[in-house]
């Protein structure tokens, strides 16, 4: 069974390269329009950058596991098609930029070789599926979330429920209640529960950072293992039938709750059940197992000479793990990135000497599991000589930061280039501060929080800031977030706006206050709270003061030109043809994928792109009428109403399509609904064909 299913996977595979192949083509042909072109690249993990003619390729590798061979393998493509840098988001993927779009079904192609993939990294997918870096090895997890989080990933990828939703869609795994993958500002967070000896989740409903952050909901405080990936599937069908689709910056399900109620929301996810391709779904969590494999080898003799050194590393950056005599070594990885060079001899050591296996966090970083307690001298010495012993993991020395004006098309000033400037601060003036894991310092570009700036002990935002006729580079400085575990967290205050060349003062003055007048063991947030938000917008006031500024106020960190507000190159644009004529070509291609899918008798899968089908082709005949398309319920209510006396079906159209969920996917009723799916599509495009030929005899 698995040889099959695996032959059924490359197949797919093979067909999503080639097929982005041949896009590539027919877009530099304009022979399709850019919107759709962007749509299918995005889901191909392929994303423009700030610089002309080249894309950023996001690799997703589940809740951050990467093994020898595939860190090796990313070194080469790195290195073939790009520049040899590889960047760690803060969803646990790694990042490669400047790569010829021409060349992305090759890259794509070589990864695939270990199991690497692109698809749904980027777009308005089911992104990467999070998870705690420690799980499976934390002392304190009820059990490990690892077998759950690549289930869920297995499970939605290429899922017809959600290749076209109206915005992203976010999912994590925490494996304690410490929440260390953030469920409270995912759209799905799970935290691991046990009651009464089962297994189970918590599950956390509809958070989110941008520039309105909102606290996930208690969706259920605890279902069991076997229903987490139904109650999924259910909300993603939901999310994708009443989500916004026209205004992008209301679309991603916190909206949707906010609108119609959280009540009203599990009562649609409720009314999903006889739908779903599962009512229960057991996950194997045999291959997950707790013993420790290791090569069989002989431990190397090295001279610790400084040991005052090493012993900070072992205090800040080594973690015991549940298994007695094994630990974790944390990496710290400035601004996420590291060089090829090093990931190859770092893919060596941990197969060689560890289990054969990295865990990318969510801050960034990199997590080696399973070293043998008499190891850690070796592996002390050999990071040493990768530059990756750096004392500070997951400290207020470790700072987050998206690649901000580096790369990406929306950021408005640099975030790479402060934080910089800020972790000199900090090694040079807070040395003791490496060990200090009680605050966290995140940086952002802009206001859509990629490197979770609103949920920071201290947060930095990007923006501009005026001074007469010109234009300066700024920080919001935000204060007071943080995670408050079992689901909650906390969204930072915006306090105050300073010029960008300032931020460095700004940390001084926060961090010089706090050890000033901060109480015996008081953290940040307690001081915070104590202190209130109007205690430090006066503490930085002077520093917005914009009638002072020289000229190096005026040039960004890391440049030497003047400031200026910009949202980057655009990607170049494409020819754009008839959206109706492109919408019917979606519709008539996914009734094909339909058809196709019933014959390998995924049941579930059939009915949904035939499902599509209906509300494209619907859609179609709406736009040309300039009516809205908002939402895929809104599209069926209209055409409804605006069509029912020209396109006649055998009952109404919202009966018509609803027909999906009040009946199980079995194969009788799939085999009817693509055929009224395929019925609906001749109808509507026999109609279409009438209008235009009117409209032609009219002109002549």
């Amino acid at each position: 069974m698995q040889s099959f299913r695996k032959e059924i996977e490359n197949k797919l595979v093979e067909r999503d390269i080639i097929n982005l192949e041949n896009k590539i083509s027919l877009y530099y042909q304009g022979k399709i329009d850019e919107a759709r072109f962007k749509s299918l690249r995005l889901a191909c993990g392929i994303y423009g950058q700030r610089q002309f003619g080249v894309q950023m390729v996001r690799i997703k590798l589940p809740y951050g596991k990467v093994s020898s061979e595939q860190l090796h393998r990313i070194a080469e493509v790195s290195d073939k098609y790009s520049r040899g840098r590889l960047h760690i988001t803060t969803r646990q993927d790694i990042q490669i930029h400047h790569v010829s779009l021409d060349r992305t079904p090759e890259l794509w192609a070589e990864l695939e070789k270990d199991e690497i993939t692109l698809r749904e990294a980027c777009g308005n997918t089911v992104r990467n599926i999070t998870a705690s870096e420690t799980a499976g090895i934390d002392p304190n997890e009820p059990f490990d979330v690892s077998p759950y989080a690549h289930a869920v990933f297995e499970f939605f990828l290429r899922n017809p429920i959600c290749q076209e939703m109206g915005r992203k869609f976010k999912i994590s795994f925490s494996g304690t209640d410490d929440d260390t993958a953030l469920s409270f500002m995912n759209d799905l967070g799970f935290i691991a529960k046990l009651k009464e000896g089962n297994r189970g989740f918590k599950i956390m409903l509809a958070g989110g950072l941008g520039s309105q952050p909102r606290q996930a909901d208690i969706m259920y405080e605890f279902v069991e293992e076997d229903k987490i990936i139904p109650v999924i599937e259910a909300v993603l069908r939901v999310f994708d039938r009443y989500g916004e689709r026209t205004i992008r910056t209301r679309a991603r399900l916190k909206f949707l709750i906010k609108e119609i109620g959280l009540s009203s929301f599990i009562t649609l996810v409720d009314e999903e059940q006889k739908a779903l391709s599962y009512q229960s779904y057991k996950i194997d969590t045999a291959n997950f197992n707790e013993e420790i494999i290791l090569p069989e080898i002989k431990t190397p003799l090295v001279k610790i000479d400084d040991t005052r050194a090493y012993d900070l590393w072992k205090e800040a950056n080594v973690i015991p793990q549940k298994q007695q005599g094994f630990f974790a070594i944390g990496i710290k990885v400035r601004l996420g990135d590291f060089y090829t060079d090093k990931a190859r001899l770092l893919a060596n050591l941990i197969k060689k000497y560890a289990a054969n296996e990295l865990r990318l966090s969510l801050r960034q970083n990199m997590l080696i599991r399973h070293v043998k307690e008499e190891l850690l001298p070796f592996f002390y010495m050999e990071l040493h000589k990768l530059g990756f012993a750096e004392v500070g993991y997951n400290s207020a020395v470790d700072i987050t930061a998206c690649p901000g004006t580096d790369t990406c098309n929306l950021a408005i000033a640099s975030s790479t280039g402060i934080t910089k400037e800020l972790e000199k601060v900090l090694t040079n003036e807070y040395p003791h501060f490496k060990t200090n894991k009680d605050i966290t310092i995140k940086i952002s570009g802009c206001m859509n929080s990629c490197g979770q700036h609103s949920m920071a002990h201290i947060g930095f935002q990007g923006m501009s800031i005026n001074s007469g006729n010109l234009v300066a580079p700024a920080l919001q400085v935000l204060l007071g977030g943080g995670i408050v575990g079992n689901g909650k967290g906390r969204f930072s205050d915006k306090v105050i706006k300073i010029p960008s060349k300032r931020g460095p003062e700004a940390l001084r003055y926060l961090l010089n206050d706090f050890e000033t007048n901060r109480k015996s063991k008081e953290t940040f947030l307690s001081y915070y709270d104590r202190k209130q938000e109007n205690y430090f917008y006066r503490l930085l006031k002077p520093l917005a003061n914009t009638s002072n500024l020289k000229q190096r106020d005026f040039i960004d960190w890391g440049s030497d030109v003047q400031y200026l507000k910009t949202v980057g190159i655009g990607e170049c644009a494409g020819v754009v043809i008839d959206l109706v004529t492109t919408l019917l070509l979606d519709s008539e291609e996914n009734i094909q994928q339909a058809n196709e899918s019933l014959k390998r008798n995924q049941f579930s899968d059939s009915v949904y792109y035939a499902y599509k089908s209906m509300v494209n082709t619907a859609k179609a005949l709406l736009l040309t009428k300039g009516e809205k398309t908002n939402t895929q319920a809104g599209i069926i209510s209209q055409f409804e109403k605006l069509f029912s006396d020209e396109i006649t079906l055998e009952t109404q159209f919202s009966k018509f399509v609803y027909q999906i969920k009040n009946n199980e996917p079995s194969k009788e009723f799939t085999t009817k609904y693509i055929q009224d799916a395929q019925l609906f599509y001749n109808k509507v495009t026999a109609y279409r064909t009438k209008i235009l030929s009117n409209e032609n005899n009219q002109q002549t």
